[in-house]
């Protein structure tokens, strides 16, 4: 005869018989996911109001903001800066809906803003679409680039 037992959810084997009780990380983060939310929040399937994903690099003379907004158009993007804010927004007709079993992208409509530094040349910003990616380069001021490293001689 064997004995079961029952493993918690954060996978601990401490003994479970004790009146104190800690929660560990993983409770506390079961708790913040499982707790009752509206279904637009836990559903599996696009609700509408989902927001692209960014990412966002610097490199020595630039920044490049990069989002994946697959399915989209050129004309449907509307990007505007306004002092140091960078708007990204689209507002797509609805389109006829169609019988999906399952959507995790598409978006209808959406607007992401971020503050750039002072460091960008805002006369020189440029963007791009390509295979689902909306690219946007903001070079820096040249008193802002990297400089490379050079070597002074003792005298």
């Amino acid at each position: 005869m064997s004995n079961l037992v029952s493993v918690p959810k954060n996978g601990s084997l401490a003994n479970t018989n004790s009146n104190v009780s800690f929660p560990t990380l993983s409770n506390w983060l079961d708790d913040i996911f499982n707790r009752d939310l509206p279904s637009v929040f836990t559903s599996n399937f696009n609700t509408g109001i989902t927001l692209p994903k960014v990412n966002i690099k610097e490199t020595g003379d630039a920044f490049i903001v990069e989002m994946a907004v697959p399915g989209l158009k050129k004309s449907d993007f509307h990007i505007d800066l306004d002092n140091q804010v960078l708007s990204i927004s689209t507002e797509t007709k609805e389109q006829k809906e169609e019988n999906y079993t399952r959507r995790e992208f598409g978006y209808s409509s959406f607007k992401r803003t971020f503050n750039l530094p002072e460091s960008v040349n805002d006369e020189k910003i440029n963007a791009s679409y390509v295979e689902g990616i909306l690219s946007i380069h903001l070079p820096k001021k040249e008193e802002a680039k990297q400089k490379p490293a050079r070597s002074i001689k003792i005298s």
